[in-house]
């Protein structure tokens, strides 16, 4: 009895026996490509491994052999049998139909999941909004020498997939396609990289030979290749913000982010060109400091009343303390240009518009705000805008009946804010001059005209935006809060753009995991053993379900 013991507990090891060698030898295997080279260690561990391996292996199978014969001569298949057959079977078609499902649902369905910290594979809202309400075919055709990275053929995906079928995308190797490159012209050669954007008989380029292609470029192009350019001029010759600045009370963002959307900026001094250009689609004036001849105001006030479109930032009044007055000069600078809106119905008043409750920083005098009137164009989806010593604008009651005038922005608080004429820094609501909140800060109006008083094709209503700051929109203050967002929709609605604003994405951090190549190897040892071990395990337990029935 004691002997048939030891023979079975001898047999039932045989199984761990041969899965110790198998250990073995993959360990040792694995250890040898990890390090990438042979030790008396390592291949110590691969041979006993695969020599014993082999032997019980064999062992364990002539066994089966011979007890399968012998159960074969009594009866074909238990019951037994047929239902663990019929169990591997079904979880090997449930595996095979869940892998074919799992792939074609990720090749072929809209749904996206990016868990990326920045959203690196996702495209922007602007993007998508632009995107799915394009009206118009786009083909783009990526140019790229060799396999295209992974990235370039996600963001072309990516755009497609939200233009509902208007967008079409391919990338070829102008190496190996010589002729259809080149039906480009004479600019595709092989060391450049170039996604060539067209639209009807419309067609731009865009290089990304030293800079991976970005949404942001790319959206741009778009955009560039489906609608023609507009012109904007700003007015120049009276201390008005520069658009070629740098510096923090500059524009040069404001006009880059303009030149992104597809909107070209230039300076108007009307002291020597004594017109408005034909060519303009919205004049900018931007914060003068000093007041409009006579001569200028006419050109301007005919340019309006002619259908013209225009932006005016009017800039803060000064203020001081009771010990140091201000000048007649000082009470001068920085003109209502109430001449030019008074006949529009509105009139900007010489006060400091302050809000206790919501401001930036410890300035009361610059307020920030989300009171915005409901105008799709102009204020939808913006977060807090905020401005640097507003003004406050009055409504003047006898205006022409062919006048509308609205609120675009006021500030946010009812019982903290209001409009404070004192310009001596003395901050105190008085009911009888200061003009209570919520204070408006800026105002759109619109002035229908007969439609035959302009002769060319451009519509012959007046778009008309008041704001009482240009600070909002300098190179120091742009890109706080929604406030370039706000500037953008304000120059796309007065140009009358369809098209959605296109805003420079933030810049995304991306984290890399730098790897030795040592380390790298790890990690695809790893990554091989998990699913093997997992498969390894099934089958021993089936092989033990087996031999248990």
């Amino acid at each position: 009895m004691n002997m048939s013991t030891n023979n079975t507990n001898a047999k039932s090891m045989l199984p761990y026996l041969c899965g110790l060698g198998f250990l073995s030898l993959i360990l040792g295997l694995s250890l040898i490509y990890i390090e990438q080279q042979l030790s008396y260690f390592f291949g110590g561990l691969v041979i006993c491994g695969g020599v014993l391996f082999l032997i019980l292996a064999y062992v364990m199978v002539r066994r089966d052999s011979i007890q399968t014969q012998s159960a074969q001569a009594n009866t074909f298949i238990s019951p037994r049998g047929w239902k663990t057959l019929a169990m591997v079977s079904c979880i090997l078609v449930g595996s095979l139909g869940f892998l074919a499902v799992s792939h074609y649902l990720a090749s072929s369905s809209s749904i996206r999941w990016d868990v990326t910290q920045d959203k690196q594979h996702t495209l922007s809202d602007s993007t998508i909004a632009f995107v799915s309400s394009l009206s118009k075919e786009v083909k783009l055709t990526t140019f790229y020498v060799g396999t295209p990275p992974t990235y370039l053929q996600d963001l072309l995906q990516e755009f497609a997939r939200n233009s509902a079928g208007l967008i079409t995308a391919e990338i070829i190797d102008p190496l190996e396609r010589i002729a259809y490159a080149a039906k480009f012209g004479n600019a595709i050669n092989g060391d450049e990289r170039k996604v060539i954007v067209q639209s009807g008989s419309r067609r731009k380029d865009l290089d990304f030979t030293f800079n991976p292609l970005s949404e942001q470029s790319l959206t741009n192009t778009i955009a560039s290749a489906i609608r023609p350019p507009r012109k904007v001029y700003f007015l120049s010759g009276h201390g008005e913000y520069s658009i070629s600045s740098e510096e923090y009370a500059g524009l040069s963002t404001f006009k880059q982010l303009l030149a992104d959307n597809n909107i070209l900026s230039d300076t108007l001094m009307l002291g020597i060109s004594q017109s408005i250009p034909e060519d303009c689609d919205v004049l900018i004036i931007a914060g003068p400091k000093t007041e409009l001849t006579a001569e200028e105001d006419t050109l301007i006030d005919d340019y309006l009343k002619q259908g013209g479109d225009a932006l005016f930032l009017i800039e803060h009044t000064l203020v001081s303390i009771p010990e140091q007055p201000l000048s007649q000069a000082q009470l001068k600078q920085n003109p209502s240009l109430n001449t030019l809106l008074n006949q529009w119905g509105l009139d900007v008043q010489p006060d400091i518009v302050v809000d206790l409750t919501n401001h930036v920083g410890d300035d009361v005098g610059s307020p920030a705000s989300k009171n915005y009137q409901p105008h799709e164009a102009l204020t939808q989806g913006l977060d807090y805008t905020f401005y640097v010593r507003p003004r406050s604008i009055r409504l003047l009651e006898n205006r022409a009946p062919n006048i509308k005038q609205a609120v675009i922005v006021s500030t946010a608080s009812s019982t903290n804010s209001w409009a404070e004429t004192n310009r001596n820094l003395d901050i105190q609501f008085d009911p009888n001059i200061d003009t209570p909140g919520p204070v408006p800060i800026s105002y759109v109006v619109l002035g229908e005209h007969p439609a035959n008083s302009k002769q060319d094709d451009k519509p012959s209503d007046t778009r008309l935006i008041v704001f009482t700051d240009a600070d909002f929109l300098s190179n120091v203050y742009i890109n706080q809060y929604s406030n370039a967002k706000l500037g953008l929709n304000l120059v796309n609605w007065l140009a009358e753009l369809d098209a959605k604003t296109l805003l420079t994405p933030k810049k995304i951090e991306v984290e890399r995991l730098d790897l030795t190549s040592k380390q790298k190897r790890q990690v695809i040892v790893i990554l091989f053993l998990i699913p093997f071990f997992i498969a390894l395990t099934g089958l021993g337990v089936w092989f033990k379900g087996r031999r248990r029935y």
